[in-house]
């Protein structure tokens, strides 16, 4: 269920006090967790009670999916990729009126967009939307057969056009398979927990994309006379302007699916056969925003718990592109964001939106670039400051600047180790001395692939193996190793899910003297080596160990 509207409602029935309402919104923020969940677990409303409430403002009844069964005739009624879109499922047709299960029934688009799908008058009805959920998955079943049913109507729909490929009518965007297709491509995507959705053309070919747990999969491609039809689809939805082609464009879509609320980032670039796009899935189910909740060692946790208490300093995280630094930023700033502390964040673009938190989202377009956002922050009187992306030498200037004069800056820096963000910056042109007197730490990271919990299966690595690792039969002793074997959960690939290795640069006095000297990034390494640090082959290693990952995962990310 929409959190907003369910909390609205609750608020505006007297069931939670703003106090409330603003620690519910924060701990589904947090968590990602169903807010009918969370209301449940602080007790203020029974959530048979609370059910029974919104059928009666909406003038409905709350309905009981358990021991319900459900016609072939009757589920046809509602297309299997609506039904899982919009949170619903169809109980009754007497002719006229179709009765659906709604799991987000305070939604109006909801009714608006059903009634357009099945060109049938709606009345709905209340149910829990875990109930409408896994009712759906029981009875629609997989996803590849609605895919294929709607490939079919595009291929006739393919048929019917004349001309070359590139020369399609824009209004064919706005036509109901096209929609459908579209609509299902993200619905499977989500469902399949991707990251992204790339859509490419080729010469021959319009190919679809996911990447899961950083891995990419190949879809069905749609035929390739409708590529613009549905790169069309998808610049309409994210309000680009669909009749440039020769530009890049960015965009965002929110859309609501199966009553949870989903963020797409859109980016498209022309290319030599069309425009590609890619959709980057903001699902805040997926994402934990607690810093106790992201996986990292004991002693990474404390000290970055300790290092965003400080009233000033740098912190940074440090990576490259799809290695995970914004979550542990996030996660940071949720855990300092109080009532007692201003918090400012310039981002490109604003991934996650924060109660609480001032995010201003960067546009270079305008002239509002991560350095002019910076200036204007320092005369906001803010207490912490993140910067999404330090790139150039005066935005880093700037960090410093705001760093030395009382204020915490949190930024992100794309290099391949923590060391390597002092050369960066030196690089950039920082004066050494400054980055000394400022810097207080760097988190390096990488996302690894965890093996699938439903397949997992025991076996011995080779020597050759262990030696590329840098570990020995001797050194391994009695240590089990693992790897996926394969399964329906995983989808065959072995692995589900990802964890971050981490190395922590904690920036000591041994640590400064060297960055005045100018130190190479091998030699700061080496002394933080001494100084504790664990690297990121060796956080690797523990995963191994702890039957997380495999070898292979490790090797290929450190």
């Amino acid at each position: 269920m929409n959190p907003e509207l369910l909390l609205s409602f609750l608020h505006d029935n007297g069931i939670i006090d703003e106090l409330q309402m603003q620690e519910l919104r924060e701990e589904q923020s947090r968590t990602g967790k169903p807010i009918e969940e969370l209301i449940g677990n602080i007790g203020v409303i029974p959530l048979g009670e609370m059910y029974q409430m919104i059928a009666q403002a909406l003038g409905t009844e709350v309905v009981d999916l358990t021991n319900m069964e459900f016609s072939p005739e009757l589920l046809s009624l509602v297309p299997p990729q609506t039904a899982r879109l919009q949170g619903v499922l169809p109980l009754d047709f007497d002719g006229h009126f179709l009765r659906v299960a709604v799991a987000n029934p305070m939604d109006p688009n909801v009714v608006d967009n059903l009634r357009f799908a099945t060109q049938k008058d709606i009345i709905i009805y209340v149910a829990p939307a875990a109930q409408i959920l896994s009712t759906i998955e029981r009875y629609y079943g997989s996803e590849v057969s609605d895919m294929e049913d709607v490939l079919a109507s595009l291929a006739g729909d393919a048929a019917a056009k004349t001309g070359t490929s590139d020369v399609i009518d824009i209004e064919s965007a706005s036509s109901t398979p096209i929609i459908k297709y579209v609509n299902t491509v993200i619905a499977q995507a989500i469902q399949a927990r991707a990251s992204d959705i790339h859509f490419e053309p080729f010469e021959h070919d319009f190919k679809i994309r996911y990447r899961v747990d950083g891995a990419l999969y190949e879809m069905s491609p749609p035929p390739r006379t409708l590529a613009v039809a549905i790169t069309s689809r998808i610049k309409v939805m994210s309000n680009l302007n669909i009749a440039e082609r020769r530009v890049p464009q960015d965009g965002r879509i929110q859309t609501t699916m199966a009553g949870r609320q989903v963020d797409l980032r859109v980016s498209t670039l022309p290319t030599q056969f069309g425009e590609s796009v890619v959709l980057r899935v903001l699902d805040r189910t997926t994402v934990r925003l607690d810093l106790a909740a992201i996986g990292l060692p004991t002693r990474i946790y404390d000290y970055i718990c300790a290092v965003i208490e400080k009233p000033n300093g740098i912190f940074i995280v440090t990576g490259p592109t799809g290695s995970g630094k914004t979550t542990p930023l996030y996660a940071c700033l949720n855990r300092i964001n109080t009532t007692d502390s201003k918090l400012l964040t310039a981002e490109e673009p604003v991934e996650y939106e924060i109660e609480g938190i001032q995010q201003v989202p960067i546009n270079e377009a305008i002239g509002l670039t991560f350095a002019r956002a910076l200036r204007a922050f320092l005369r906001q009187d803010p207490d912490r400051i993140m910067v999404g992306e330090t790139r150039d030498l005066e935005t880093a200037q700037i960090a410093i600047q705001a760093s030395l004069t009382g204020h915490l800056v949190f930024t992100t820096l794309h290099t391949n180790d923590a060391p390597g963000a002092i050369a960066r910056l030196i690089d950039m042109g920082v004066e050494p001395f400054l980055i000394a007197s400022s810097l207080e730490g760097v988190l390096g990271q990488r996302l690894v692939r965890k093996i699938c919990s439903d397949c997992k299966t025991p076996y011995e690595p080779s020597e050759s193996l262990l030696r590329q690792i840098g570990l020995s039969v001797h050194d391994v002793g009695d240590k089990n190793f693992y790897y996926g074997a394969g399964c329906e959960k995983c989808n065959r690939t072995g692995y589900r899910g990802r964890k971050g290795i981490y190395e922590l640069l904690d920036v000591t006095e041994p640590i400064r003297e060297l960055i005045t000297q100018r130190a190479p990034s091998v030699v700061i390494r080496q002394k933080a080596i001494e100084l504790g640090m664990t690297t990121l082959r060796s956080d690797g290693l523990r995963s191994i160990f702890e039957g997380e990952t495999t070898i292979e995962e490790v090797l290929k990310y450190t």
